[in-house]
């Protein structure tokens, strides 16, 4: 007995392959460390720079390196908001621009929501779990975030 396949099922086919086509620009337009990354205003030292791109980088900079299914709506379009949200807030591709008043209260927050465990945000290392900060890790970017504060 052959199945009728129901018009709402084609029409949310239909919809899902369309929005395929609508693609936002991609969020990797900058050389890693230019001229105004915060590794050019601090001595970085090799471990807090390895975590903070693993952990940080791409949604609070220029340089996020997508994965395959950033590429499928409409998870694009809640990746691109969710880093939109997040750079506005801090970008560390940015980060030579800010006021010396701006950056000490930028390490200040980002020491409290390491601490508190805010960031890297529990629905982001849902899906990017290299992403997540152990212990150490965490103690490692306090101790730096703390002797710049």
């Amino acid at each position: 007995m052959r199945r009728k396949i129901k018009p709402a099922v084609l029409a949310l086919l239909f919809l899902f392959i369309a929005i395929q086509f609508y693609q936002p620009a991609r969020n990797s337009n900058k050389e890693q460390g230019g001229t105004m990354d915060i590794a050019r205003s601090y001595n970085i030292p090799a471990d807090v720079k390895k975590i903070l791109h693993i952990s940080c980088y791409d949604c609070h900079s220029s340089n996020t390196n997508h994965v395959w299914y950033d590429y499928i709506q409409p998870v694009r379009m809640m990746m691109e908001s969710h880093i939109k949200r997040a750079r506005k807030d801090l970008d560390f591709s940015e980060w030579g621009t800010y006021s010396n008043r701006k950056k000490e209260r930028l390490l200040t927050s980002i020491k409290k929501q390491i601490e508190t465990k805010e960031m890297p945000p529990p629905s982001y290392t849902l899906m990017h779990k290299n992403a997540r900060l152990n212990k150490m890790q965490a103690k490692v970017l306090i101790d730096w975030v703390g002797s710049h504060e």
